[in-house]
């Protein structure tokens, strides 16, 4: 198995909410980009939420994009051993530092998972989130969480009331 590790943050100062997945694919890795399976959801998902096209995008519009909307992305884990890309292969991972990131992020009102082990690993780095800032749970946009798109669409639409907040002051 070899050492696999995660790509930085996109994140910038305005950012209202942080989406956070497990650990790159190995497509992922390979292209060096979030979500580069073309078979998984995400942008599809995310599009969806902020009403843009992003898979018609290319990569550098569609994070500039996330930016724009005040969404930041990251993963949980930092790096680990990984057969292949499924999340249940991850062996000995080290975890991102998500309190040291958010405490960066002054405009930050929700830390959102997707997915089952991105959950599980980052609520063991949130044990005290900041008062105010809402964690909500996603459904995996992996291929291999083989709910249908309308219904993770639906719990994914959540994300859009983190969008349409005002920023709070300094």
């Amino acid at each position: 198995m070899t050492l696999k590790r995660c790509f930085p943050p996109v994140v910038n100062a305005q950012t209202r909410l942080l989406v956070l997945g497990s650990l790159p694919g190995e497509k992922s890795l390979a292209a060096a980009r979030y979500y580069a399976h073309p078979q998984n959801r995400f942008w599809h998902l995310l599009g969806g939420v902020l009403q843009v096209d992003l898979p018609a995008q290319d990569y550098e519009t569609r994070l500039q994009t996330l930016l724009d909307h005040h969404v930041g992305l990251w993963d949980v884990v930092a790096e680990a051993t990984r057969a292949g890309s499924l999340d249940s292969n991850i062996r000995d991972h080290a975890a991102n530092d998500l309190s040291a990131l958010i405490a960066t992020l002054p405009q930050l009102r929700a830390v959102a998972f997707n997915g089952g082990t991105a959950a599980r690993i980052g609520l063991k780095q949130l044990l005290a989130p900041p008062v105010g800032l809402e964690i909500i749970l996603l459904p995996s946009s992996s291929p291999a969480h083989t709910r249908p798109f309308a219904e993770k669409l639906e719990q994914w639409r959540v994300l859009s009331r983190f969008l349409q907040q005002p920023l709070r002051s300094s």
